[in-house]
């Protein structure tokens, strides 16, 4: 199920979540319970799908741009992906930019054998790592900045390839999930942070990572735990598994837009159910913003459960205001503005018969450019809304995101530009309003957010950055690195 904004604007007015990966060790279907596994975390990337398979010593790929379901369309496919190992990757472009060449697992032949890494996150050094390796004789084959891991795992004097791979991570900095594949092994870490999710399971024998609950539940594995932050867990293809900890134990700072937006609603995120989470946000937002009105509707689907929440605790009907055929292509691969525009005409449709001279409150989940916001207001208008009360899920995003979110830079961030106010006047709403920074908190079961120490990565809204930004700083012409913890980046 694509759970993605409905609109999918042309000007990239959402935030997109980079990539969900999955792996299992000790199966005999290893490969095409990958593929169920992604097809589960379809909605974290739609761009491209890879599989990485490994038989004994040998290792066996596919991969394509498109869908789980299309890149992966027949029995013949998953005769050539054989072992009882497999990890798989669903991404959009962040960093690298789309093409086969970077389309992940990423395998590469090391000394010590046989290597892949699948990787969700963005490495924030990755080009001042890229400039030291080349400087040294280092020849890169795509442009990701997950294969900067693999060079800093080949250069590494290191003799055991585990003490490798700890020595690459120490040098890099920002987000990271791997799930990773030797001939010997599945491992699978978080960064220091565990800034990105990731989670393990078991079904059998078997031993499952993945980005989300919900890859497991479809599987048919149990959740066991999440994997920590800054912990490295090795399984064995006899079946032992060992916890590494080599990063310390920092104060984790796990993304909370995972709650917002990212994570399916029947996903656990951090023990919580995020469906529940939302449900709570629109509670809070309810609580902060309330708007004389008769109906509470949602855009589908991302507004769902923040809106039942906001009806619950306010006492306006929920209805749904906005509906949505599920038989339309994507309205971003349209060949022509016209074509998008009657796309998005055929997508959705505002429920006429309802709003027709009701005040209405619509809740979304956040606003980006707000391209997007001004034509679902104008939707409710031309279906003859007496007024348009806006509330969003989320604080205002004006900040970049340096994790692997793929975010427009904050120039184009509506938010980084205008106040509330105007920000009103631009989408055309009577009124507009986000649920607090602390509402957010206390919707994920804190007393509110902890300036001096926050729980969790929020840099989109409060524009504190967790670690260095090294990549950016040098954008920037900044030659130094930016310190822990970074503050404001403006």
């Amino acid at each position: 199920m694509n759970f993605t904004h409905p609109f999918l604007d042309p000007d990239g007015d959402k935030l997109r979540e980079e990539c969900g990966i999955f792996g299992v060790i000790g199966t005999s279907d290893a490969a095409a319970m990958t593929a169920l596994g992604l097809h589960a975390l379809q909605h974290r990337g739609q761009e491209a799908v890879g599989i990485v398979s490994l038989d004994g010593q040998e290792f066996y790929s596919h991969r394509g741009i498109g869908h789980v379901a299309q890149v992966f369309s027949s029995n013949q496919i998953f005769d050539g992906l054989p072992g009882s190992v497999a990890s798989g990757h669903v991404r959009y472009s962040t960093t690298g930019g789309s093409g086969l060449r970077n389309i992940q697992p990423l395998f590469a032949d090391l000394a010590a054998g046989g290597f892949s890494i699948a990787h969700n996150g963005n490495i924030s050094n990755a080009m001042h790592l890229k400039k030291e390796l080349v400087s040294k004789g280092s020849i890169f084959q795509s442009t990701s900045d997950t294969e900067v891991i693999i060079h800093l795992i080949a250069t590494s004097r290191f003799p055991k390839l585990l003490d490798r791979f700890v020595d690459a991570l120490r040098m890099v900095e920002g987000a990271y999930s791997l799930i990773c594949m030797t001939p010997k092994r599945m491992v699978a870490c978080r960064d220091p942070l565990g800034i990105r999710p990731l989670v393990m399971g078991r079904i059998g024998d078997a031993v499952i990572f993945a980005s989300e609950t919900v890859a497991l539940d479809v599987v048919g594995a149990e959740f066991v735990r999440e994997v920590e932050p800054g912990e490295i867990v090795e399984v064995r293809t006899d079946g032992r598994i060992t916890s590494h900890r080599p990063f310390g134990d920092p104060a984790p700072r796990p993304c909370i837009f995972e709650h917002v937006y990212f994570s399916r609603p029947d996903s656990l995120m951090g023990g919580r159910s995020v469906y529940d989470v939302r449900k709570k946000i629109g509670v809070e937002l309810a609580k902060e913003a309330p708007a004389e009105a008769d109906l509470v509707i949602p855009v589908p689907d991302s507004g769902v459960p923040a809106a039942i929440g906001y009806a619950q605790q306010s006492g306006i009907p929920f209805e749904l205001g906005i509906i949505r055929s599920h038989y339309v292509g994507r309205t971003f691969i349209q060949p022509s503005d016209g074509a998008r525009h009657a796309d998005v005409k055929r997508k959705h449709n505002a429920n006429r018969a309802i709003i027709e001279g009701k005040r209405i409150v619509l809740i979304d989940d956040s606003i980006v450019r707000g391209t997007t916001s001004m034509k679902i207001v104008q939707m409710m208008r031309d279906a003859g809304a007496a007024e348009v009360h806006m509330r969003i899920a989320s604080p205002p995003t004006g900040h970049s995101c340096f994790y692997g979110v793929d975010t427009p830079e904050r120039s184009k961030l509506l938010a980084a530009q205008m106040d509330v106010p105007d920000m009103a006047e631009f989408i055309k709403a009577d009124s507009l309003a986000f649920v607090s920074i602390d509402g957010l908190y206390r919707a994920v079961g804190e007393s509110g957010r902890n300036a001096a120490c926050p729980t969790h990565c929020d840099a989109c809204f409060s524009g504190e950055y967790p670690t260095s930004l090294t990549d950016h700083a040098e954008r920037d012409g900044d030659s130094g690195q930016l310190s822990l913890p970074v503050g404001k980046v403006a």
